[in-house]
């Protein structure tokens, strides 16, 4: 009988001036024990540099479990965000991420965790991503930082960094999405009540709505959910706009004022999480996947793995098909 995986080790990195908000965020991801529904187990510690109670905002208070040194165990580091995004770190707390970065540990850091790191000098002559009204706060403390100025979470050299509130819930789901599966993320993020992804190469807001946008949103809402109900067949912005009674162009436009990102952009997204869900959880030969997620092909639907993942789908179905059990499935009568 094969042995039950190892947990995954989470260090939440404590210190005084971190955000309650984002703490929750890492407890609620990594320190909920969801085994029972698939899910691998994580094993979440509150590390600080003195063992002594961290107050937070709002009368709350974090007591760390761990010292620094077990970062030097962790298999991530996650920085919650600073309620004053100028408050500096301890030294050792950022003698601690650079040790950890230097260990190849990958480091998360939430909204305005991205100034901790800066502090650190791990973000100089790196990309790194914080809430939009941020954006210019940190440049001009950190001016060897290139600061994205609109995207929900980005990576660099073993670094993510992502915006504002919400987005620091879609960072986390990434992270657990890339290590332990789509299936695991979407099951964290039904327990959450939240979307199971969203791409970090989305906008971190939208237009301000107006009546007519709201018509327009339900309108691409409908669209959206089509193309989800139909995702093995081809589909081109000028089908879609003609669904949604727009030309292209303005189609187009509304689609990505509304959702962040283009209409392509999304499909695809859109096709490389259904594919992964069938990656894991069958055992249909990969032309057939390509089929069933619109991609046409294994090559294409390879292709876009490898922009997407930086891995291939074979290689995905061996990482994260032995996490929940194989589902045969009749491909006498093939359906999307």
């Amino acid at each position: 009988m094969a042995s039950d995986p190892a947990p995954t080790r989470i260090a939440l990195m404590s210190f005084p001036g971190v955000r309650a908000f984002d703490v929750s965020v890492i407890t609620e991801v990594w320190g909920v024990d969801r085994t029972d529904r698939g899910v691998p187990p994580f094993d979440l510690r509150r590390t600080a540099a003195a063992p002594t109670p961290i107050p937070l905002r709002g009368g709350l208070s974090l007591t760390p479990d761990r010292t620094l040194a077990w970062l030097s165990r962790a298999d991530l580091v996650v920085v919650p965000g600073l309620d004053d995004h100028l408050t500096p770190a301890p030294a050792p707390v950022l003698e601690a991420l650079r040790r950890a970065h230097a260990r190849a540990t990958p480091i998360a850091a939430l909204c305005g965790g991205a100034f901790t790191l800066a502090q650190a000098g791990l973000l100089d002559g790196r990309q790194a991503v914080t809430h939009w009204n941020l954006t210019e706060l940190l440049r001009t403390h950190h001016p060897l930082v290139t600061v994205v100025p609109d995207a929900l979470f980005l990576h660099d050299d073993n670094i993510w960094t992502s915006a504002g509130t919400a987005a620091g819930i879609d960072l986390c789901l990434h992270l657990v999405r890339t290590i332990h599966g789509a299936e695991a993320a979407a099951t964290i993020a039904r327990s959450m009540v939240t979307a199971p992804f969203r791409t970090g190469t989305q906008a971190q807001f939208i237009e301000q709505p107006t009546p007519q946008t709201d018509r327009d949103a339900d309108t691409l809402a409908e669209v959206r959910a089509f193309a989800l109900a139909h995702l093995a067949e081809p589909h081109t912005v000028a089908g879609l706009a003609a669904r949604a009674g727009m030309s292209p162009r303005s189609f187009a436009r509304h689609f990505q004022a509304t959702t962040g990102t283009t209409p392509l952009r999304w499909l695809i997204t859109q096709r490389i999480a259904a594919a992964q869900k069938l990656l894991e959880r069958t055992d249909l030969p990969l032309p057939e996947v390509a089929r069933r997620t619109g991609f046409g092909s294994d090559i294409t639907m390879r292709q876009h793995f490898a922009t997407q993942l930086a891995t291939s789908p074979r290689e995905y179905r061996l990482a994260f098909r032995d996490t929940l059990p194989l589902a045969r499935v009749d491909t006498t009568h093939p359906h999307p």
